[in-house]
């Protein structure tokens, strides 16, 4: 039977509210509180909105820039940061070996075309042949293909060059979760040696409020810590922007070239609960068995404040970490569904590598469905 390799994490890239780079997001951690917070662009929603960034720095055509919506933007640009970070942004050889797995949503509706058919749609006299016709009329050509999550993996590799095999994976926290689950187990299993993995997620439009509203899982009043929000009426999440990738490699791989191992990414645990009374207690339980867990440093969580799942959540976390600090990821960039796993998984390694702690614990429960536990140790 093989040994299955060490996985290690050379390099990092983040954006978010707290800004970009490690050291930005350190102090977030620390701060406890989003460092930007919007309450009047979709009011009666708070929302807390991407730092500005000089996007030349990583996009550097201005052609490239256009043709890419928010979220694209986002995780091209801090695919670029997590490259840099490793030291391979210049190495064509090696980003042309590199695997890329990418976790993230749709891309933006065309909202002024998806009103204007809505309001015809009333008075039409036949709704059928109405909406076929505008559908095909009004909306752009290219609107469906530049939606397509896949293409935010093709423009990592139009600007970057990262243009080894990639895959795209969606399904809200869950997915993000499973990327990372992907990557680490097929690099430990000597599948590939390197891997860009990670999401995006912008948070500042108003048809995912429309969505996640629906449902009646936004937050519909100003920020508040996310394990606060047990009581009547508190409730839910409050989204922001954000994308976050890690470069991921074997250990003698990162060794061979000479980059230094920021932490240790262990196997990743996930499952899929029925949302009943004590379920996730039960699945979070599991799951940290599963990775090894024992007495972490810190933990952690990408809990939504979306109840009663959070409010069992923070009673497992009592119980299996009673000595370590709870951090929850809404407390620092807001909640950001597809790119909470990564997002939490780079916050957990900058830990490790830049504040000395031996072990943490990332916990991501999905607002609907979904359980993942991470865990990174000291390299």
């Amino acid at each position: 039977m093989s040994t299955l390799r060490d996985v290690v994490v050379t390099g990092i890239g983040l954006v978010s509210c707290a800004g970009e780079g490690v050291a930005a997001h350190l102090a977030a951690l620390g701060a406890g509180a989003p460092a930007r917070t919007d309450t009047e662009s979709f009011a009666p929603y708070t929302v807390h909105p991407v730092a500005p960034l000089a996007l030349d720095g990583q996009i550097p055509k201005k052609s490239d820039q256009r043709q890419m919506e928010p979220w694209q933007r986002l995780g091209v640009y801090a695919a670029g940061l997590a490259l840099d970070s490793a030291g391979v942004k210049a190495d064509a050889d090696l980003k042309g070996r590199m695997h890329l797995v990418v976790a993230c949503g749709g891309g933006e509706r065309d909202t002024g075309v998806d009103g204007a058919i809505l309001t015809g749609l009333r008075e039409a006299a036949d709704p059928g042949a109405y909406l076929n016709e505008h559908l095909l009329n009004d909306l752009r050509p290219t609107l469906f293909l530049a939606q397509l999550s896949n293409l935010l993996a093709g423009n990592i590799g139009i600007v970057h060059g990262v243009t080894g095999a990639s895959r795209t994976f969606m399904g809200e926290e869950a997915s993000g979760t499973d990327a990372l689950r992907i990557a680490q187990a097929r690099i430990a299993s000597g599948q590939v040696d390197c891997m860009l993995v990670g999401g995006s997620y912008s948070a500042e439009r108003p048809d995912v409020m429309v969505i996640h509203e629906m449902g009646g899982y936004l937050r519909a009043r100003d920020f508040r810590p996310v394990f606060e929000r047990g009581e009547p009426g508190e409730a839910g999440f409050i989204l922001g922007s954000a994308a976050a990738f890690l470069v991921l490699e074997a250990s003698e791989h990162a060794t061979a070239r000479g980059a230094r191992a920021l932490a240790r990414l262990g196997p990743v645990a996930s499952d899929l609960t029925r949302r009943r009374p004590g379920s996730t207690e039960a699945s979070l339980s599991a799951l940290w068995a599963t990775t090894g867990l024992e007495a972490p440093d810190a933990v952690i969580s990408a809990a939504t404040g979306v109840q009663p799942v959070t409010v069992e959540e923070g009673a497992a976390l009592a119980r299996l970490a009673p000595g370590a600090a709870v951090t929850a990821l809404g407390d620092v960039t807001g909640h950001t569904l597809e790119t909470a796993a990564p997002l939490g998984a780079a916050l957990a390694a900058a830990l490790v590598s830049e504040r000395g702690l031996g072990e943490v614990a990332i916990t991501v429960v999905g607002h609907r469905r979904g359980e993942g536990v991470i865990r990174v140790m000291a390299a």
